[in-house]
């Protein structure tokens, strides 16, 4: 086991992915301010709905918010010239996790991914070659690294593309529909609009999306195939960034490439200077018991958590319990109605509340159909209200429809979820069962 994992191999991969990982994020962090992803996400609501537990980083929310992503932007370019990396790589790192967890109305899938990145990336001896610090250093330049810093690498992508093909294994996708949902919204794409409204493009998507996350991985590794799977990877992440604009995602997926082709070919496109490493060294450090252990944890944790939903109670698709952090990514659509009722406990008069008042225009959407977000929001409610000098209950009385089918009813209203406690690993009963059929009316009773 040491002499596979710590034999020492060409670096060129890694020191390539550094500098354009460190574009990616330095572009990740400005282009939120440019586009105004930010102001909508993290400064104009009054509040956030962060994860459950990280109420604490409610205090960074705000206009300050811009400043703490132009010094995010300044430490992804360290990492992108491998200036005082691992301080660079480190912060950015801690400064992105923060801004992941402070929010969910915009939550992707994509940004999960980029955390865990940047903090396997902090660990790895990404500057030793092509990198500012090996110029002001050349006791740091080294030609090599050990071979389990690139199977960690390999491993990770693996686990996301694999997970994401067999989310798609369900009726909705497998049927194409959901693809045509998709690119319904579309529509009015300059040139390729008409194009994406096709039958047979719908199922084109639909099962290139299965194959391709299936079989990506084995295909690049395989010498054999890997040209092939490159240039499928190409495409396949060109079309996802103009007809979905997910951001840097299908380009740092584009990158992952530089994984899996051999240093030769790498040096002779990239860095022709470089020198190549030609040794067969094995060097066991004192702590590989230690290193084994902690990504042998790392490891089961990303492929065990993926599978929590099969242990909630109902569908996933109607609950949402398991959802996030799970690699089921474009795989639905849902939209639903919600009305909030709050009951005056001394006196039990009861009217209806105007929760739009206390939201952003993103969180408006998320809210309706999230039923982590919706227990948030009868806390914030009962919070404001206290202030007020009221002690109430909170109803909320939630319809929701998937995959574009009829709106059934989603939660209890007779339950008061400003008194609920939220448990993560636990289903909430006062969701109500998902409908046998999404796409049929339901009976009124």
């Amino acid at each position: 086991m040491d002499k596979f994992l710590f034999k020492q191999i060409d670096n060129i991969g890694l020191v390539l992915f550094r500098a354009v990982f460190g574009l990616l994020i330095t572009i990740e962090a400005f282009g939120a301010i440019a586009t105004g992803w930010l102001g909508r996400t993290l400064v104009e609501p009054p509040f956030t709905f962060n994860f459950i537990g990280f109420d604490f980083l409610q205090q960074l929310q705000g206009p300050g918010m811009y400043y703490y992503f132009v010094i995010m932007g300044v430490f992804g370019i360290g990492v992108m010239l491998g200036f005082k990396y691992r301080f660079s790589m480190i912060a950015y790192a801690i400064m992105w996790t923060g801004a992941y967890l402070m929010q969910k109305s915009s939550y992707n899938n994509h940004y999960y991914l980029m955390m865990l990145l940047c903090w396997i990336m902090a660990f790895l001896p990404a500057n030793r070659w092509f990198s500012v610090d090996a110029k002001l250093n050349p006791e740091l330049k080294s030609p090599s690294m050990p071979r389990w810093v690139l199977l960690i690498l390999i491993l990770q992508v693996w686990i996301v593309y694999t997970y994401a093909s067999i989310a798609k294994l369900y009726p909705d996708w497998l049927n194409a529909s959901m693809a045509a949902l998709l690119m319904e919204s579309r529509k009015h794409y300059w040139l390729i609009g008409d194009l994406l409204q096709q039958n047979w493009v719908h199922w084109t998507i639909a099962y290139t999306g299965i194959f391709f996350d299936l079989l990506i991985v084995p295909l690049m590794l395989w010498k054999r195939t890997r040209l092939l799977g490159f240039i499928v990877s190409v495409f396949f992440h060109l079309f996802n960034s103009i007809v979905f604009q997910i951001g840097i995602f299908p380009y740092m997926s584009i990158a992952f490439a530089l994984f899996f082709f051999s240093p030769e070919i790498l040096q002779k496109r990239f860095l022709p200077k470089k020198k190549l490493y030609r040794g067969n060294e094995v060097i066991v450090p004192k702590y590989n018991g230690a290193l084994i252990a902690v990504f042998g944890i790392y490891f089961a944790f990303q492929i065990g958590l993926p599978l929590r939903h099969w242990f909630f109670k109902d569908d996933v698709l109607w609950t949402e319990e398991g959802h996030r952090l799970s690699w089921r990514m474009m795989l639905r659509s849902k939209s639903g109605s919600l009305t909030v009722w709050v009951k005056n406990k001394p006196d039990g008069e009861k009217k209806r509340y105007n929760y739009s008042e206390l939201l952003g225009s993103k969180q408006q959407g998320s809210v309706a159909t999230k039923p982590d977000i919706m227990w948030q929001l009868a806390q914030k409610i009962k919070a404001v209200e206290e202030k007020k000098g009221r002690d109430v209950a909170v109803y909320m009385e939630a319809s929701v429809r998937v995959n574009g089918g009829y709106y059934h009813p989603f939660t209890d209203p007779t339950v008061d979820l400003a008194s609920e406690e939220w448990h993560p690993f636990k289903h909430s009963k006062w969701i109500l069962p998902s409908p046998n059929d999404y796409s049929e009316k339901p009976v009124k009773e």
